[in-house]
């Protein structure tokens, strides 16, 4: 095995931790404030531009020394170093897991089976900044001889989702090119954007590591078709490149050897923004800010390498969130971003944490009879203060939430920015402290109603507060500290993995349902339906008006 091997409800620290939740499950966070002189100097830290306060948790110090002691049990030390070494701890696909070996810092050898891979790593960011650079001046031209405008990234999972996001969050770094994203096989996607686009001016990024993900393929070659309405076959070298590894299918295609770039079987989708797939990323905001964003991470990789575990952001992240999902049964965790830049933040790493953690077979290949993963859902605030904040501060359910804000906004905004931290430290303190019954009817006494009104009234402006959180603060958005951001979470998952005992970075989940929709597919297409049950009968009838033969 490449990785340690325990069943966690075995280890002695995880029955010290049922014990300890027994004992201190009824306890407040701000209680634990009284009880806990220094606790926020023991639960916040800074590192470089962020502050990250974890005090108001409903956990004790003790509480963090036990998940520290079953993360030693667990062997996570051993663990990271092999992550970061290169070994194949992707087991089952026999893979290693290196997407940190695109922002590594320094110039040590990393080795994929002997071989060092960093050569090949600065090659291919050499060739990608180069033509970045190509475009971004205009010495790339359209096959009418006019530059490039628009770049239209075609792909789906973390070849879209990644590049969107990050492209969506710096987007004030961005420059003349405007930076468009298609994926769902649905054919008013596409047809969506090719409305906005010129083909003269627009740049097609086609990326699928195999060139057969039938959603990017699908795509690829309506747009092409679209664009040869208006353009002769030889313009498609001129217009289209590849992110991929299938060389002969790049070929029929029609795009060019050169405008190829390489995908790595050690860097997994969901983690693939660092590398070639990023390629709109480094268009959209050029070489010079896609470094910084490389370095960020790679800086946020040296402090998990090296950080102790007492002081290391992701693991006592990932360390917190165990204790709410196995402990407290917590289902789902939020993620609020209070910047508009970072809106799609949370739908980018639902699929990093539900892709990757979601899995119910142990490194043995047993049923697993603990919880793992967890439901990731968020949106922007103060957005999500009028959207669903009334289930997270009043509801039944307990929805430990992570809070990510920056101290100075991109923009002059006037008293926008005190606003907007206003909104986003006065939600952490509401969650913890809630409002009390006696506060409740003081407040209603002032407003002149009467008793009677006030006891109706009340129960259902108490807030009964106790509501954990972790709070990102981040002196300000740059391509450095979102390269960071995105690390810390992509480390959470890892030390989870692990406790856990699950393997990370397989998705045979998602697998089942594509061979399904091809075989309905081919079904259809030869009029040839055959015996599915009775529900997919009908809707297979209803959706393509086809009769079984």
């Amino acid at each position: 095995m490449k990785l340690p091997n325990h069943n966690p409800t075995q280890l002695t620290a995880w029955k010290e931790l049922e014990a300890h939740f027994s004992a201190i499950q009824d306890q407040t966070i701000l209680n634990l404030f009284e009880t806990e002189k220094d606790r926020l100097n023991q639960l916040a830290f800074t590192w470089e531009d962020f502050y990250v306060d974890l005090s108001k948790n409903r956990l004790t110090q003790k509480t963090i020394q036990l998940l520290i002691k079953l993360a030693k049990e667990a062997e996570l030390p051993s663990a990271i170093a092999s992550y970061f070494s290169g070994e194949a701890i992707n087991e089952t696909e026999n893979r290693a897991v290196l997407h940190t070996a695109l922002r590594a810092q320094g110039n040590t050898a990393i080795k994929v089976d002997g071989e060092d891979i960093t050569p090949e790593i600065k090659r291919a960011k050499e060739k990608m900044y180069g033509f970045a650079k190509e475009v971004l001046s205009g010495q790339w031209k359209g096959y009418t001889g006019k530059s490039i405008d628009s770049i239209v990234n075609i792909g789906i999972g973390g070849s879209d989702l990644g590049p969107a996001m990050v492209t969506e969050a710096l987007e004030y770094y961005g420059n003349h090119l405007t930076p468009y994203f298609v994926s769902n096989v649905e054919g008013d996607h596409h047809k969506e954007i090719l409305k906005k686009i010129d083909p003269e001016t627009t740049l097609f990024l086609v990326i699928s590591k195999t060139f057969t993900t039938q959603e990017t393929l699908s795509n690829a070659n309506s747009i092409r078709e679209w664009f040869l309405s208006s353009a002769p076959e030889s313009a498609i070298s001129q217009h289209f490149v590849a992110i991929s590894t299938n060389l002969e299918k790049i070929d029929a295609f029609g795009i060019a050897p050169e405008n190829v770039f390489p995908m790595n079987d050690w860097v997994g989708g969901r983690f693939s923004l660092w590398s070639s797939v990023g390629l709109s990323i480094c268009l959209a905001i050029g070489p010079d800010h896609f470094e910084n964003l490389l370095r960020g991470a790679g800086a946020m990789d040296q402090h998990f390498r090296d950080s102790p575990t007492e002081k290391n952001i992701p693991t006592l992240l990932a360390l917190i969130s165990i204790w709410y999902n196995n402990f407290w049964q917590a289902e789902s965790e939020a993620i609020i971003p209070y910047t508009q830049y970072l809106r799609n933040l949370p739908a980018y790493l639902q699929q990093g944490i539900m892709e990757s953690n979601g899995k119910g077979v142990d490194r043995n290949g047993n049923a697993i009879n603990y919880q793992t993963g967890t439901l990731i859902w968020g949106a922007s605030g103060t957005n999500a203060q009028h959207a669903f904040f009334q289930l997270i501060h009043q509801g039944t359910k307990l929805i430990p939430t992570d809070f990510i804000g920056f101290k100075e906004s991109l923009h002059e905004t006037g008293d926008h920015q005190a606003k907007l931290l206003s909104n986003f430290i006065a939600q952490t303190e509401a969650l913890m402290c809630g409002k009390s019954e006696a506060t409740v009817q003081k407040e209603l006494e002032e407003k002149g109603l009467s008793k009677e009104q006030i006891l109706q009234l009340a129960p259902f402006k108490v807030f009964t507060g106790n509501r954990p959180t972790n709070t990102l603060l981040i002196k300000k958005l740059t391509p450095y500290n979102l390269g960071a951001l995105i690390a810390i979470y992509e480390h959470k998952i890892f030390v989870q993995g692990i406790l856990w005992n699950i393997f990370s970075y397989d998705q045979w989940g998602v697998e089942l349902g594509k061979q399904l929709s091809s075989a309905i597919l081919e079904e259809v297409k030869n009029k040839a339906i055959t015996a599915h049950d009775p529900s997919t009968n009908h809707l297979i009838k209803n959706c393509f008006n086809e009769g079984q033969k």
